[in-house]
């Protein structure tokens, strides 16, 4: 073989390898993107599965006369305006995830003093089916907590992985954002408390 043509066969070989690597590498962000728009899926249906015992919960407090009104107006008023936020699976902007998690947080917030004016109503809390909805209501905010966790570490995996060299000079051109994660909560935004012990009628 002539020199000329090894040059030729080198040049091709090194763009075969380049053209491979970017194959595998956009294919490796697709699959991360994936998981993570799985993992928000299980979000969506953990706080979807929680609104709905919400309304439950609400319909059961609401047969007691004598119940607060105000307490049970501004957990309706707050599961309405969470239920209105959707955030689609293609567009997980931290911005979107943010205002998500906001509106869930007031939620949490209204039915956590929901459950506090509850320890008034010793009735309530010893019906059958007030204490049903509380276990299920414990059950899903421990659901919400693992759907949450995984979904973060999916973002995590995919976020890393697009600003990592080399994908960091292509990725952008493909479509691939950095995506948003659920954030430490504290104080008025933490999860409302519905421990059985917490509605213990011994």
């Amino acid at each position: 073989m002539n020199t000329k043509l090894l040059v030729r066969i080198g040049i091709v070989a090194i763009i075969a390898i380049l053209i491979f690597a970017l194959i595998s590498s956009y294919n490796g962000m697709v699959r991360q993107d994936q998981a993570v728009k799985s993992a928000w899926s299980q979000v969506e249906t953990q706080y979807q599965r929680r609104n709905d015992l919400i309304g439950n919960l609400v319909n059961t407090v609401a047969g007691y006369a004598k119940f607060e009104k105000s307490t049970l107006t501004a957990v309706i008023e707050a599961r309405a305006s969470a239920t209105k936020m959707t955030v689609n699976a293609d567009d997980l902007s931290p911005e979107k995830i943010e205002q998500f998690q906001r509106n869930q947080g007031q939620l949490g917030a209204a039915l956590g003093r929901l459950m506090q004016v509850v320890e008034s109503y010793p009735d309530l809390k010893a019906s059958q089916q007030f204490t049903d909805l509380q276990r299920e209501m414990s059950g899903t905010e421990n659901r919400i907590a693992t759907a949450r966790r995984d979904f973060n570490e999916a973002t995590q995996d995919y976020n890393s992985r697009i600003r990592a060299f080399p994908a960091v000079l292509y990725s952008g051109m493909f479509g691939f954002k950095e995506k948003g994660y659920f954030a430490a909560e504290q104080g008025a935004s933490a999860a409302p408390k519905v421990s059985k012990d917490a509605f213990d009628t011994n």
